[in-house]
């Protein structure tokens, strides 16, 4: 997961990756607009969009939250994850902290297991203004996430505040 994070942020444009069109959110006042490409899944929901790749293998949101609901848009994101069988191993984190078009991002990942074995496991807070914030919910089946490593830096590297 880190080294897809890193690959992600430190790439300055991926060639050849067919883009799906802009999700801005949420639709009656976007704050963000994220870019998936195809053929993944993605739709909006209440409070940001989500997302999954072919076959399933990632599952990726990202959630607005302003400075008052960080924390509990946060334990919704590792609720949603331990609710959906998701088990982080808390001694695996690394944090790192960088930026993604401009903007402040704080990552941390785990390595950890759902019903299908080993899975890599990320939650990120994209700063979008002095008033938003991005959550990032990050989780994927090793081994089967290396395919779509290219997706996920476009993905991360697509995040922008909307016009």
């Amino acid at each position: 997961m880190k080294r897809l994070l890193i690959a992600a942020l430190a790439a300055l444009s991926i060639a050849g990756i067919a883009q799906a069109g802009d999700i801005a959110f949420p639709s009656d006042a976007p704050i963000a607009v994220i870019t998936f490409p195809e053929p993944w899944s993605a739709e909006e929901t209440e409070t940001g969009v989500q997302a999954t790749s072919p076959e399933d293998a990632i599952y990726l949101s990202a959630d607005v939250a302003d400075g008052k609901s960080i924390d509990g848009a946060i334990e919704d994101a590792i609720k949603f994850l331990t609710d959906n069988g998701v088990v982080i191993n808390g001694d695996s984190a690394k944090r790192q902290d960088t930026e993604v078009n401009g903007m402040p991002i704080s990552l941390v990942d785990w390595t950890g297991k759902d019903k299908d074995g080993a899975a890599s496991i990320g939650l990120a807070a994209v700063v979008l203004d002095e008033k938003h914030i991005l959550v990032l919910t990050y989780w994927g089946t090793q081994g089967d996430e290396d395919k779509y490593d290219g997706d996920v830096a476009s993905i991360i590297q697509s995040i922008r505040k909307a016009d």
